[in-house]
């Protein structure tokens, strides 16, 4: 019961908890100095910025009591060691995708995304409305963390192909870098999905060594350069319709933190959650028309790779609920949100958008 009021409470001012926070109530208190490890370079601004932006603002809420120094992914632990450094109490907060935990337990890909899941703006409101921050801080608890939504890049781009995908039968043997569950689905396809870090993907590409990779969209694809190697530039990432970032914290540093420290936190999340999925809406329009202008040739997915990669999805999480009792709560929750609001978007924003798309 009490375990159930913590991870409750802890959500509790998620987006609001700026209103709790008085400039008076740091005058006496402590200075408390953590150290952020994020998973990502500092080349991607945005999405390692998200971790500035509340370094920044707690700074400024605080009057300077709460101070988090941001690094880089390696600079104090490898990008996809992060969650594993907050448990073990290594750092005190961190910065990642949940997703790239699911070799750990494959619920951990709620907190981030799955293929044909949520879109940003529906996963936002499962986790502050729906029921996911609860259901995700119990999974989350077993690791000793308490995360907090930290941005969003909305729905991505289907990769970068160096020949055109006209059906299914062209996955066939095609070596893709694509990691996580949308490497199972695409493996489930007849691809065979590549692990590769972001730097190892341009000379991977120009050597041959594969044929297609997925990174982001266009504002970030278009710094690592892709576009000068494959041409054909995929959309939608089915894989990745909606996929949020998370902040992790060390459950007894956070228990340790006075009340006011944990609202200025939250707020601060608060805000570089926004601020992220801002960004992205703001920075990918131009980058797109840049690449265009470069030669890019966009190209939407095959109907008969996407329904057959999204019939894939769903055997998959199917089978995977029957053998794991974790994922098999969340699932059907977040499937029935997933269902529900889908219904509702297509009643009313799914005809607004695709008026406002193509009316001349």
């Amino acid at each position: 019961m009490q375990r159930r009021a913590f991870l409750k409470g802890a959500g509790a001012g998620l987006g609001l908890a700026a209103a709790a926070v008085s400039p008076a109530a740091f005058a006496n208190g402590p200075n408390v100095r953590w150290r952020l490890a994020s998973s990502f370079p500092k080349s991607l601004d945005i999405i390692y910025g998200a971790a500035e932006s509340l370094s920044s603002r707690l700074n400024a809420i605080t009057g300077g009591k709460f101070q988090v120094r941001v690094h880089a992914g390696g600079e104090l632990v490898p990008g996809l060691q992060v969650l594993d450094a907050v448990q073990n109490g290594s750092v005190e907060c961190g910065h990642s995708a949940s997703y790239y935990y699911v070799g750990k337990n494959m619920a951990f890909a709620f907190d981030c995304t799955l293929p044909f899941g949520l879109t940003a703006r529906q996963q936002h409101a499962w986790m502050v409305a729906g029921g996911g921050l609860e259901l995700l801080r119990e999974l989350f608890a077993q690791y000793n963390i308490v995360q907090f939504p930290g941005g969003n890049t909305g729905a991505q781009m289907g990769g970068w192909f160096r020949r055109e995908i006209r059906s299914l039968a062209d996955l066939k043997g095609l070596k893709m870098r694509i990691p996580g569950i949308g490497g199972q689905i695409m493996a489930r396809l007849g691809a065979v999905p590549q692990t590769l870090a972001g730097g190892d993907i341009y000379p991977s590409l120009e050597r041959g060594a594969i044929d297609a990779a997925e990174w982001v969209g266009p504002y970030d694809d278009e710094k690592l350069g892709f576009h000068k190697i494959a041409k054909n530039y995929y959309y939608p990432g089915w894989w990745e319709g909606g996929p949020q970032l998370s902040f992790y914290v060390n459950a007894g540093q956070w228990k340790n933190l006075p009340p006011a420290y944990q609202a200025a936190f939250e707020a601060a999340c608060a805000e570089a959650n926004a601020a992220m999925l801002a960004r992205y809406d703001a920075g990918n329009p131009p980058a797109l028309m840049r690449l265009l202008k470069q030669g890019v040739k966009l190209r939407a997915y095959p109907k008969d790779v996407l329904m057959a990669a999204r019939k894939a999805s769903f055997e998959l999480y199917e089978e995977e609920a029957r053998k794991n009792p974790t994922f098999a709560r969340v699932y059907r929750n977040w499937k029935t949100f997933l269902d529900m609001e889908n219904q509702w978007f297509k009643v009313a924003e799914s005809p607004y958008a695709n008026f406002l798309h193509y009316a001349k």
